[in-house]
């Protein structure tokens, strides 16, 4: 039964692959180009040749791809820009091939719904000189096919939380080999992979991406979850962000957001930590509706002031507590400056609205549910 819990593709015979994947490329490279689709939530993919290998992005030709099979466009006018932003290394097909981030357009040129990047990348300009850093910890659960979490007992329920939480040992952590391969893979891409770890309910784990400055988080994020995608395609499991995967005495699954500016991280950083979350205090629910795809309504689920979260309805704070909405971390307030932790970003959430959000709150002062529009400089 285990072995059916598998995708039927992940049983192909991958040593055929590997004599195909040996052969020369004879100069040409393959781009495979990455964007967000309209869901907000799920990638795509499709990749090209280029007669010589990209030095930079400014070498990756912009494309197009059918918005009305991906929710993004009526099929009538169903164009859209594919605009490549960032590029990494392939650790699928390996050097001298790419992979692309890309953002989308419209037919007008004007940025496609799930474009969060646009406005995002705006944002970060102007508040280019705090320097603000991020670091934001990508918590999902491995499924089976099946939609089961992987290696759970087919009916029934694995023991209690406890055990599994940076655990060791066949009867605690399921899918390690999974993890490991796409650490290796976002280090071989260049992404800023800074840590894993298994996590609190089985076949659930994290892994985290930073110190990114600016719109360098998202772009590194995504690149991310792409590969662990595409890492839990080749084992035959599913990754999902859901934010809270299975009803009942399970945690819920978050993607915490670490930020701080350049005077956070100076000598005396703790009273400027400090006034940048009285601000978020007062702008809560603008927060909570930029930290999932659906308003806060995948949040709900999750922030319920239980499994080491906040009430979604309350903000709090607190230096080392788990259960508030921005924990300020116990060597910072030891120390009197660093950074902090807003834990009320959903594992779907998408990194440019978060970060976005955080810089317009803390740095621009904006306040109310509405966000100002900034001319282009």
């Amino acid at each position: 039964a285990v072995a059916m819990s598998v995708s039927h593709s992940s049983r192909l015979n991958k040593l055929v692959r590997e004599q195909y994947m040996r052969l020369p490329q004879d100069g040409r490279v393959q781009v495979t180009y990455v964007w967000i689709d309209g869901s907000g939530e799920g990638v795509r993919c499709k990749s090209r040749t280029l007669d010589k290998e990209p030095k930079s992005i400014e070498d990756v030709p912009e494309w197009n791809f059918d918005g009305s099979s991906t929710a993004q466009a009526e099929g009538s006018n169903s164009d859209m820009f594919l605009v490549p932003v960032c590029m990494f290394r392939d650790p699928f097909c390996l050097d001298p091939n790419k992979l692309v981030l890309c953002e989308v357009l419209k037919y007008n040129r004007k940025p496609a719904e799930t474009n969060l990047r646009h406005t995002c990348k705006k944002v970060m300009d102007l508040v280019k000189d705090s320097h603000p850093w991020f670091g934001m910890e990508q918590e999902y659960t491995l499924l089976g096919i099946n939609g089961h979490p992987y290696g759970w007992p087919d009916n029934g329920f694995p023991g209690p939380q406890g055990p599994y939480y940076c655990g060791v040992g066949a009867d605690k952590v399921y899918g390690r080999d999974i993890v490991e391969s796409h650490y290796k893979a976002c280090l071989y891409a260049g992404v800023k992979i800074c840590g894993t770890n298994a996590e609190v309910m089985p076949s659930q784990w994290e892994f985290q991406v930073g110190p990114c400055e600016g719109i360098e988080m998202g772009d590194h994020l995504w690149m991310a979850r792409f590969i662990l995608h595409r890492v839990c395609e080749d084992f035959g499991v599913v990754a999902t962000l859901d934010p809270k995967p299975m009803t009942g005495n399970w945690n819920g699954a978050g993607c915490h957001t670490n930020y701080s500016t350049e005077e956070m991280r100076r000598e005396g950083g703790l009273k400027h930590i400090e006034a940048a979350i009285e601000k978020l205090s007062k702008r809560h629910d603008y927060h909570i509706c930029v930290y999932d795809p659906r308003g806060g309504r995948d949040n709900s689920r999750r922030l319920t002031g239980h499994h080491e979260t906040s009430n979604i309805f309350e903000f709090s704070a607190g230096v080392a507590n788990r259960g508030a909405s921005i924990r300020i971390p116990r060597q910072v307030g030891q120390d009197g400056y660093g950074y902090f932790e807003d834990r009320r970003p959903a594992a779907n959430c998408d990194p440019y609205a978060v970060t976005e959000a955080i810089m317009r709150t803390t740095v621009l002062n904006e306040t109310g549910v509405e966000t100002k529009d900034y001319a282009e400089h």
